[in-house]
């Protein structure tokens, strides 16, 4: 039987996951919210997923030329400032930062997610990213700041359940990879975001 993705079930499945500590490193951090919702009144024209499964929050990154995940599929999220205490406060201010969602305020922390080491253009870079999840009590309006081009809610199940995989035809170094994706309507979710979320469903299928 297939596991049920409604925010309670969620909810549920990672009650009692113990936080990692943040881990002692010499390289760059960062922290990045998957944020889950109850869904909304409506679905998309398609009607995808079922209305009773939770939404999950993606947004795509503005193009910029010193930005290696230009114009990428992501989560809301950011390199840890020093006002940042823990990686957690990382993951709140970015978000609040980058789509004006208060998760302190309006958020549940559900887990968090093993880190993963950053890479872009197939190298890594020198930055450890910690994943984390929550789930929304309520839902205040977006507010995209400049670094965020569109966000988006989206059926979980989907995803979870492997509807949407699919792959992505990479160029490295003069060489197509075929890499594996998600794919949201006509926008692909790789790479970093991609493994992080095969994390989520990873734990959620246990």
């Amino acid at each position: 039987m297939l596991p049920s993705y409604d925010l309670a079930a969620i909810m549920a499945r990672l009650a009692g996951r113990a936080a990692a500590l943040d881990a002692l490193t010499q390289e760059r951090q960062a922290a990045v919210a998957a944020i889950l919702r109850a869904p909304g009144a409506a679905l998309d024209a398609a009607g995808d997923g079922d209305p009773a499964e939770a939404e999950l929050l993606l947004i795509r990154r503005a193009e910029h030329p010193r930005d290696p995940w230009s114009g990428h599929m992501a989560l809301p999220g950011g390199r840890r400032d020093p006002v940042d205490e823990r990686l957690l406060d990382t993951a709140i201010r970015e978000t609040r930062e980058e789509v004006g969602i208060d998760l302190a305020a309006h958020g549940t922390l559900l887990a968090r997610l093993p880190d993963l080491p950053a890479v872009a253009r197939g190298r890594r870079v020198g930055l450890v990213i910690s994943p984390f999840v929550f789930a929304l009590r309520s839902t205040p309006d977006l507010t995209l700041s400049h670094e965020v081009a569109e966000a988006l809610w989206t059926p979980l199940g989907p995803l979870a359940r492997g509807e949407r995989a699919s792959t992505y035809a990479y160029t490295h170094e003069g060489n197509i990879v075929d890499l594996p994706c998600l794919r949201v309507d006509e926008r692909v979710v790789w790479g970093l975001t991609y493994r992080m979320l095969e994390q989520l469903f990873e734990v959620l299928h246990r």
